[in-house]
């Protein structure tokens, strides 16, 4: 196997840049599914799997592939690859590092003259971020059976356009989606290389992260509804105040996060609106998020039952009504042994070191696997910063993950 470049994986990653709705200087990056530079870059994308010998496809939910034949493509084949949209103002690596990656390695295994038996892609999914509609893992998520042509007909974006309307005005084959989805078996293996974010890789000075577990998110939609009044005017005692009742609410969920047994667990708050907003007014209606990630379903549960004790305590001290709306509950992933025992032995023969990890985030892997036998390698985040500008990663930590990456697909490939 020939080695890992990591100019080639910078030459990319800065070009994949370069397509930006914010290039102001210190705005970082900013691309959202199907705005001009999203689309722009795809074609970016396509052409470099093309430059390297790849067969490159789309499918109707605008997941692209890149494909190197193997001698019996009649076999099951093996996954990579990871996503290029990003949240608002992001890094430059995050998910990108992935389908970069992806990209040489699979160059890697052509030029060393090596034909593996099964086919090996790498794969854009589509809008891993949920910036546009909301929801994250569209693309694996439609792989998974998990999102269907009736959802994506109400998912709608700030300007009021459902994916589905979308889908029809890129040119996309809507009455396709169906063939979308995957089934057990139809996907040997897949292995996703990503940036950790986290910082237990660059702490430990270690360049690769094997991922033993992939946590996945519960949302809700909260409102409390109190009673709006003046600054000035209303007494302490006779206050309804939405946004202390909010408070109240905030401090119990981190609490329940705190001291959960789980093997790790995480809760957030993330978005709050507040009515009026005014600097002299007590606010009567206070909208926001909860965004619970655990590597388990049953502590992820346990917190569940536990805000609607929660829930009651709050409407009862603050005199507020509390609703709670669940969007979201999604099934963690146990990382498939076969892969992970690939990876392993890849490390060792390679002497490479590596730690195991628990990703606290979510990435397309997580519903790759419902369907296929996945696992994820970690490389470093400079601070453990992520989704931001700030974010970094080392292109030579790039280029010793996709040497792991190139032989691990190449053996899982052999299988």
């Amino acid at each position: 196997m020939i080695k890992a470049s990591s100019a080639e994986i910078r030459r990319i990653l800065e070009n994949i840049n370069r397509f930006n709705s914010t290039p102001e200087e210190g705005e970082g990056t900013t691309r959202v599914l199907f705005t001009e530079p999203e689309l722009e870059s795809r074609k970016y994308i396509k052409s470099e799997m093309e430059a390297v010998g790849l067969k490159v496809t789309e499918d109707s939910v605008g997941n692209i592939f890149g494909t190197l034949e193997g001698s019996d493509p009649t076999l099951s084949p093996v996954w990579t690859g990871s996503h290029i949209d990003t949240v608002l103002n992001a890094g430059m690596f995050d998910g990108m590092a992935g389908i970069v990656c992806g990209i040489e390695a699979l160059k890697m295994i052509s030029r060393s003259g090596i034909t593996p038996k099964r086919s090996i892609s790498v794969i854009v999914y589509t809008s891993e971020e949920p910036t546009r509609f909301g929801l994250s893992c569209l693309g694996s998520r439609t792989m998974a059976g998990a999102l269907t042509p009736e959802d994506m007909k109400r998912l709608t974006d700030k300007d009021g356009k459902t994916l589905y309307g979308v889908l029809t005005e890129l040119g996309y084959d809507v009455s396709a989606l169906p063939d979308v989805v995957r089934r057990e078996g139809d996907v040997f293996a897949s292995l996703e290389l990503h940036i950790e974010q986290n910082r237990h890789l660059d702490d430990a000075k270690i360049p690769v992260g094997i991922v033993r577990g992939i946590c996945a998110p519960t949302n809700y939609e909260v409102v409390i509804k109190g009673v709006q009044g003046h600054a000035g005017g209303m007494a302490m005692e006779d206050r309804h105040d939405a946004f202390m009742a909010c408070c109240r609410f905030a401090l119990e969920l981190e609490k329940l996060a705190k001291s959960s047994q789980g093997e790790y667990i995480t809760a957030t708050i993330g978005r709050v609106r507040v009515y009026s907003g005014a600097v002299n007014v007590i606010p009567g209606y206070v909208g926001f998020s909860v965004d619970i990630h655990s590597i388990d379903m049953e502590s992820k549960e346990i917190i569940m039952a536990q805000l609607e004790k929660v829930k009651a305590a709050v409407e009862e001290e603050y005199g507020v009504s509390v609703e709670m709306r669940l969007d979201n509950h999604d099934i963690p992933l146990k990382c498939s042994e076969t892969v992970l025992n690939v990876v392993r032995d890849v490390c060792k023969d390679t002497e490479t070191e590596s730690m195991e990890l628990i990703s606290g985030p979510y990435h397309d892997s997580l519903f790759v696997g419902r369907f296929a036998p996945a696992a994820m390698i970690f490389v470093p985040s400079k601070n453990g910063i992520s989704h931001s500008k700030d974010e970094w990663t080392d292109f030579e930590d790039l280029a010793t993950g996709t040497q792991v990456l190139a032989e691990s697909l190449c053996r899982l490939a052999n299988m």
